[in-house]
């Protein structure tokens, strides 16, 4: 008897062990993303308490020319880089997106079995190659091609950026827009034909509106990773500190500015302060990406629910 009870002891304190460590992982984990913030905080805001600058100068000014000083006085109009990355983010959106749902339509509506085994592993290995891979083929193969159709002066521009990110967020559109319409019940794909409906009317009028909400989700996500990507898009863009006036021109970005300066700014510059600043509007940016999920998916169950 005391040695049952000595091993259900021992099993007790274990799992307590256990839950304890679980604990702590998972309430670290989730304090990272907050303290990442607060520091981005930190460090962001120094252009507007330490130096002085408004944030309207920031958010929509395009002067910009900071100071590399500690005393400031320079520059900091980010809305160039602000409007680059839309621009890329709205265009890459543009080209993927017609191609990202024909292609999981096609996964789950009409490909068979077997077919889909064969172009579904396909499409997820383009989320492994890694983006210096995406950006040397741009700037080898893409650039020169779109020199040869386009009248571009330097090849390097907002549209090859465009296309590069397309080609880095067509997996995860189609990957979740192919899941959330494989979800959808087949009951429901049944009845339509029941009622008399084609395939296609089928899919337009069911699949697709039942599948919404988890296509948005693969819509946002897919734009956060444009918007925080910085290499690929740094190798084909450009890197002029210009706005984007012509897809056939070169232009910058949010993370292009940052990665190409951030190294040689001065620490606690008005310079370091301003790229901080920038870093700072990107982790907001996503963070309202993700906010976004969490709204489609509880509107999705609240409308499912019903």
């Amino acid at each position: 008897m005391n040695a049952i009870e000595a091993a259900v002891s021992r099993a007790h304190r274990s799992e307590k062990a256990a839950r304890t460590f679980i604990t702590v992982c998972g309430i670290g984990m989730a304090l990272v993303p907050f303290l990442i913030g607060a520091f981005l905080f930190i460090k962001g805001t120094d252009t507007f308490f330490l130096f002085g600058h408004g944030v309207g100068e920031f958010l929509f000014s395009g002067e910009w020319n900071p100071s590399d000083t500690a005393e400031g006085g320079g520059q900091v109009g980010a809305a160039k880089f602000m409007a680059g990355s839309l621009v890329t983010c709205l265009l890459a959106l543009i080209i993927t997106l017609p191609l990202s749902i024909s292609s999981a339509i096609f996964m789950t509506e009409i490909a068979s079995p077997r077919t889909r085994r064969l172009i579904q592993p396909a499409i997820e290995l383009f989320t492994g190659i890694p983006s210096v891979v995406y950006g040397f083929v741009g700037m080898t193969v893409l650039i020169p091609f779109l020199r040869s159709i386009f009248p571009m002066p330097f090849g390097f521009s907002v549209l090859a950026a465009g296309i590069v990110l397309a080609i880095m967020i067509f997996p995860t559109i189609t990957t979740m827009a192919a899941d959330a319409m494989a979800a959808v019940p087949k009951a429901w794909r049944e009845a339509s034909y029941g009622l008399g409906a084609t395939r296609w009317e089928t899919i337009a009028h069911v699949v697709l509106p039942a599948a919404k909400g988890g296509i948005f989700t693969g819509i946002i996500l897919g734009l956060a990773r444009a918007l925080g990507e910085a290499l690929a898009v740094a190798m084909v863009i450009g890197q002029m500190k210009v706005f984007p006036t012509s897809l056939f021109l070169p232009a910058s970005t949010l993370t292009t500015a940052i990665s190409a300066d951030m190294g040689g700014a001065m620490e606690g510059g008005e310079y370091s302060a301003a790229l901080w600043t920038m870093a700072l509007i990107l982790f907001l940016l996503s963070f309202l990406f993700i906010f976004l999920i969490h709204q489609l998916n509880a509107a999705s169950s609240l409308k499912g629910g019903k």
